[in-house]
């Protein structure tokens, strides 16, 4: 295959997803099952959580862990303490549910090294710089808080400062950054994204719903441009999900429902898994 036998740069583009991005954990299983090894990893928002644990254990022992990471922490019960808790950390800031402090240290546990400088696979993440309104690149520093800033949802974390700038979610300038990879010399690009590019867009129902979809428009926006403009001779791949994708855009009351089904992560885990494996072995 023209991505292991040293003829191409091999990128991997996780993009953004929130509780749907276990989805990316299946399709790193069977991207590792099929011995197929990145020279470099790119992520946005979850994405990026996903990537910096893949870059630094890129097997499939690395994605076991990757899973129970994600059993651990996105099959908790929405409890009643939990949400008065957010609800508490709403009142006393006025911008965000959820402290910063507490979000870093939960990260830093999870990942095992560092600094961005000690992944095994080079890696890189995208945030939104809010001062200078544009997209940023971290190549380098302090993984935790790195990753942080560029899965800072507003609204749920705050900005995280990070030098003389403040930083929010990478997803707000670039969801699935296939034009980064391009730029640092990447010939085969593999896609890994939650399901959202599988489902057409409906207009608005409810009131919560107006700024998702115009941000989904937005995001879906940018993927296309970047499809278009493609140079000759890179090779994409979007792997597919499997039939559990995501709903066209986020539908909050659902996700908290399905925050309460125990099978929920290992049944997108596997489902992409199956999609992506079949789909590679096509190839």
């Amino acid at each position: 295959m023209r991505d292991t036998d040293g003829s191409g740069r091999v990128a991997f583009v996780l993009g953004g997803g929130g509780v749907l991005g276990a989805h990316e954990v299946g399709m790193l299983r069977a991207l590792a099952h099929c011995a197929i090894r990145p020279d470099m990893i790119l992520g946005t928002s979850v994405g990026a959580i996903n990537g910096a644990l893949y870059a630094a254990e890129p097997t499939l022992l690395g994605v076991e862990r990757l899973t129970e990471l994600w059993q651990e922490s996105d099959l908790s019960e929405v409890t009643a303490a939990g949400v008065l808790r957010k609800l508490g950390t709403l009142a006393r800031t006025g911008t965000h549910l959820e402290s910063l402090e507490a979000a870093r240290a939960r990260l830093a546990r999870a990942l095992p090294v560092e600094r961005v400088e000690d992944l095994e696979i080079p890696f890189q993440c995208v945030a939104a710089s809010i001062e200078r309104a544009a997209e940023h690149w971290f190549d380098s520093g302090v993984l935790a808080d790195v990753v942080l800033a560029s899965c800072a949802v507003p609204g749920i974390l705050p900005p995280v400062e990070v030098g003389d700038e403040h930083f929010i979610d990478g997803g707000i300038v670039n969801s699935i950054p296939v034009a980064r990879a391009v730029v640092l010399g990447a010939s085969v690009i593999y896609v890994l994204q939650v399901g959202r590019l599988e489902k057409p867009l409906q207009p608005p129902r409810w009131p919560w719903e107006v700024g998702l979809v115009a941000f989904e428009v937005a995001r879906r926006h940018r993927f296309a441009h970047d499809l278009q403009s493609l140079p000759e001779g890179v090779e994409l791949h979007v792997l597919p999900t499997g039939g559990s994708a995501a709903p066209a855009y986020n539908d909050i009351s659902g996700q908290l429902r399905r925050r309460r089904v125990a099978r929920t992560v290992q049944s997108q885990i596997d489902a992409a898994y199956d999609a992506s494996r079949q789909y590679l072995e096509a190839r």
